[in-house]
């Protein structure tokens, strides 16, 4: 993997814990950032993670709160103002699906994707955005995907909240540009984590025969890319989407 270094700089990681997350928060610390990772309540997993950092553990700080929660989003700054001088970088990487048609998709379902994934990237970005425009820089990078651009079946609710990320970033990238702002998302295809884990075997193979690459990506390959967004030498990249789907 390419050498980078973060040394000094600050980077928040929602759904820092698990999957796409830790390889994020883990690539982040080795490259000598301070890391704020989020998790929304599995306090185990996120302790298990913390503990098998062999490379900047003294670097991260984890904290648990619901990113789709307007207030406590709010809080979460607060508290962020009190241990850190700025703010470089923010991840929005939380998301969760519930999948089902949309004639049997009900209205819980719908409003949890789309207020943990649409309206937690809103409101971490808005308070992110309040601490980057007086230092005339930063870096905001949304986790989306291929199903906001393809709307897989059984995924509308889903489908939508990550549309509306790459909408959302489009509009944000544009207003903060003069700051030296980038906006920007990364849209990974099938990448090897629980998130597909549970998926029936012959519904991975499928999913797999369909990727060109002929294999699932690595969280590490996700990790590439969104610190290739965070860097100084991005800033010619604002309102973009890199896909990294192996050509999905």
């Amino acid at each position: 993997m390419t050498t980078f270094d973060f040394s000094g700089q600050t980077a928040i990681v929602t759904g820092g814990t698990r999957g796409i997350g830790a390889a994020i928060t883990g690539a982040f610390l080795k490259a000598g950032a301070t890391v704020v990772a989020t998790y929304a309540g599995n306090h185990a997993a996120a302790q298990a993670f913390a503990a098998a950092q062999a490379v900047g553990a003294e670097r991260l700080h984890l904290r648990c709160f619901d990113v789709g929660d307007y207030a406590a989003a709010e809080e979460f700054y607060r508290w962020f103002d009190t241990s850190f001088k700025a703010l470089e970088v923010l991840v929005n990487n939380a998301g969760i699906r519930r999948d089902g048609v949309v004639g049997m998709l009900s209205k819980d379902d719908w409003d949890a994707v789309l207020r943990t994934n649409l309206t937690g990237s809103f409101a971490m970005s808005k308070f992110a955005i309040m601490r980057m425009l007086p230092n005339r820089y930063g870096r905001i990078i949304n986790i989306t995907s291929p199903s906001g651009r393809e709307g897989f079946e059984g995924q509308a609710n889903y489908a939508a909240s990550k549309a509306g990320q790459v909408a959302f970033m489009r509009s944000l990238s544009k207003e903060v540009a003069k700051r030296r702002i980038t906006v920007n998302c990364v849209s990974p295809g099938f990448i090897d984590t629980e998130f597909i884990g549970a998926l029936p075997p012959e519904q991975l193979k499928a999913y797999q025969d369909s990727v060109p690459v002929k294999r699932f990506g690595q969280p590490a390959e996700v990790a590439h890319g969104v610190l290739f967004l965070a860097t100084r030498e991005a800033a010619y990249v604002t309102g973009s989407v890199l896909e990294i789907t192996g050509g999905l």
